[in-house]
């Protein structure tokens, strides 16, 4: 399994540093360094890649606000010398957020942890038109749940609450952005950084909102136009 990235940050030391922890490991591939998020938008135009390593305190466009920008964005790992935007980071589905100076060993548990998205990724992509159902983990037991009964996702941080139609709610163990890899992309969309709605529930969009029968949920301006395709609603 190949991996490809791009490293976004505005000092070569820094852009050194992480180049070098990827040569280290055969399975990443450098597609390109960018100096800021200008650089990374042209780049991003030509080229899919795989994973971002992403600077947050640069010049004119911040990391966190570029991330906001992208409509599909590839996995992230944040890269910082700031700790105060940790909480942010990961509340945009970053799968980790490395201080700097980032040593090896530390980026070595960045790196597993992409692999291991890579991984549940590429096993859905197989089988996501056979998937009707997850499992999730309720004390020692694991719980079948079918997509049909799921009404939406909420996202808790590193966490994520399952709403049912039977009004009840289940905790998973994995934020948003993981559980947005087990669900099928025919049946669920994510409207909202903090919210994964089943398409079959919503039953009107009445301005920034999507109602269902548990809660009207919040549509991202990000998320919006590629949930009103999906609905096959024009204005």
């Amino acid at each position: 399994m190949n991996i490809s990235c791009i490293i976004v940050d505005d000092e070569p030391i820094a852009r050194d540093i992480i180049k070098d922890h990827l040569e280290k490991l055969p399975d990443f591939e450098v597609k390109a360094m960018c100096i800021n998020a200008m650089e990374a938008y042209e780049t991003l135009y030509t080229q899919q890649v795989d994973v971002i390593f992403l600077d947050i305190q640069m010049p004119r466009i911040l990391g966190t606000e570029f991330l906001r920008s992208l409509r599909n964005p590839p996995y992230v790992v944040f890269t910082t010398a700031y700790p105060q935007f940790a909480i942010e980071g990961f509340d945009l589905n970053s799968v980790d957020y490395l201080l700097k100076p980032i040593t090896f060993d530390r980026f070595l548990q960045a790196a597993q942890k992409l692999r291991e998205r890579m991984i549940v990724r590429r096993d859905n992509e197989k089988t996501e038109t056979e998937r009707t159902f997850i499992f999730i983990k309720q004390n020692s037991k694991l719980i079948r749940i079918d997509f049909e009964d799921i009404v939406y996702v909420e996202a808790q941080r590193d966490f994520s609450m399952v709403y049912l139609t039977s009004g009840s709610a289940m905790m998973m163990s994995m934020n948003i952005g993981m559980v947005e890899t087990l669900l099928s992309s025919q049946v669920f969309l994510r409207i909202h950084r903090s919210y994964i709605v089943q398409l079959a529930k919503i039953i009107a969009i009445i301005g920034n909102l999507a109602k269902t029968e548990l809660l009207d949920l919040p549509i991202g301006p990000n998320y919006r136009e590629t949930l009103l395709q999906k609905l096959n609603i024009s204005f």
